[in-house]
């Protein structure tokens, strides 16, 4: 096994029980990993955003990778020569030739590019409300786009989930398929959740009754959907488990055990510095 190896294991195996030692409480140890991984996940993020869409989707864009009697032009000769200066700073966002993705030109997208950069300006103070421009922008788009998917995926899916049929030869039960049972449950769980949410008349009497029984569809619903997600995370948190128990071997050179003695070994010198340490005095 390499020595980088061995050191991926023993970062992988701190980072690890840093964040389990916030059960016992916060605690330096878990300060650091979670700056850690703020910090990386921020950056990796940041990285891959922008190698896979702001430089070939934006700039691949503006400087598509044209022939180069088609640059020689006037206002061609202009705009790849500002590309050039661009390269001559950065070459691996701005190659020679231009940037070869598939795209042809399509100087609209200044647009978004000048609103990025206003975004950019709100590090400062005085030019900071040139980013409202660009948030406003990107915050309207994304809740119009958001809106037409949601009523697309969810919305009218939801509709053709509801028009079941009781006829065709359909059986009164059945667990996995279709049938009439499970046809009654879909048509007065959507009802009864929809009423629920109806406001504009008190809840007493037979709408009361329904509105209740929508809670307990929505109760049923909420609770498979947080169970689904505890099993997820219990299948990550075995993950890290058996990782743990791999970093405890001699091939790692038992990093799980050294690094477990270490961490405990220093929280308790810190709680019993804390506990003789005088009560603060007020006055």
């Amino acid at each position: 096994m390499s020595g980088t190896e061995i050191f991926g294991g023993w970062v992988a195996a701190f980072l690890t029980l840093a964040i389990f030692s916030y059960l016992y409480k916060d605690n330096p140890f878990y300060k650091i990993a979670e700056h850690i991984f703020v910090g990386v996940s921020a950056g990796y993020w940041t990285s891959m955003f922008f190698w896979t869409q702001i430089q070939p989707n934006l700039f691949g864009r503006l400087w598509p990778k044209l022939e180069a009697s088609e640059m020689s032009g006037g206002l061609m000769s202009v705009w790849y020569g500002i590309y050039n200066v661009l390269g001559a700073v950065l070459p691996a966002v701005f190659p020679a030739g231009g940037i070869d993705k598939g795209h042809g030109m399509h100087l609209i997208y200044i647009i978004p590019f000048l609103l990025g950069i206003m975004m950019l300006l709100s590090i400062s103070s005085k030019l900071s409300w040139f980013a409202r421009w660009g948030i406003a922008y990107t915050v309207g788009m994304a809740a119009g786009l958001r809106a037409y998917g949601f009523l697309n995926s969810n919305v009218i899916g939801q509709i053709k989930g509801s028009a079941v049929q009781f006829v065709g030869g359909l059986p009164f039960f059945n667990l996995l398929g279709d049938s009439i049972f499970n046809s009654l449950i879909i048509v007065v769980g959507t009802i009864s959740g929809l009423i629920y949410f109806y406001f504009s008349k008190e809840h007493t009497g037979i709408l009361g009754k329904v509105g209740r029984l929508g809670i307990y569809f929505l109760m049923i619903s909420f609770g498979a959907s947080f169970g689904f997600a505890v099993m997820g995370r219990i299948s990550l948190l075995i993950g890290r488990f058996i990782d743990l128990i791999d970093y405890s071997k001699a091939g790692y050179h038992h990093a799980t055990i050294w690094i477990m003695i270490v961490m405990v070994a220093l929280l308790g010198y810190s709680a019993f510095k804390e506990k003789q340490a005088p009560p603060p005095t007020t006055e």
